[in-house]
């Protein structure tokens, strides 16, 4: 699929920049803005042409029939989001099972404007003790772009606004929606 990927996003202009380091065995990717239902197309080729085999969090509605089984069979972990379960223990408990591991989530959690963002990918991450990589879906500059992994500080409220910060210029399929 990886050559189709690339042939796809050579038509449509797009571009990926930047990289996983491949020494990178652990990690909680985040996606943002998440804008458009495309964004799900735009990650698939981009987890492709990066050669990375990320799984994916996503509504649990999505993982009926009839289509339960494609997502699942890309990748994906269905979340309960009317649930205050354990879903931080368990993704963390993932990443103690497995030496190569990573798992990508949209902290706004909606495709919609979200004021705030959802903090779980943040707790996996300290309690898994694991870099966060930010990687932006730029539809004005047709842009996949990959930052170098980030160590969290502990200090939640810094580390969420440099996050914001990467993310302010970028422009989502549907900006109106993007983080502001």
């Amino acid at each position: 699929m990886r050559p189709l990927y690339k042939l796809l996003f050579k038509l449509f202009g797009w571009k990926v920049n930047g990289a996983i380091p491949v020494s990178l065995k652990q990690y909680v990717m985040i996606v943002a803005p998440h804008t458009s239902n495309w964004d799900f197309f735009v990650g698939l080729a981009a987890r492709s042409i990066l050669e990375i085999d990320t799984k994916y969090v996503a509504k649990k509605e999505l993982f009926r029939f009839p289509f339960g089984w494609i997502f699942r069979s890309l990748g994906g972990f269905p979340v309960d989001r009317s649930k205050n379960n354990n879903f931080v223990d368990a993704v963390a408990d993932l990443f103690n099972e497995h030496d190569r591991f990573s798992i990508c989530i949209t902290p706004e959690g909606t495709r919609s404007y979200a004021p705030k963002w959802k903090t779980g990918f943040y707790y996996i991450a300290q309690k898994a003790n694991i870099p966060v990589v930010m990687v932006a879906f730029d539809y004005g500059r047709k842009e996949v772009k990959v930052e170098a992994p980030y160590y969290l500080t502990g200090d939640m409220d810094k580390d969420i606004e440099f996050m914001l910060a990467y993310y302010r210029n970028v422009k989502g399929k549907f900006p109106e929606k993007g983080i502001r």
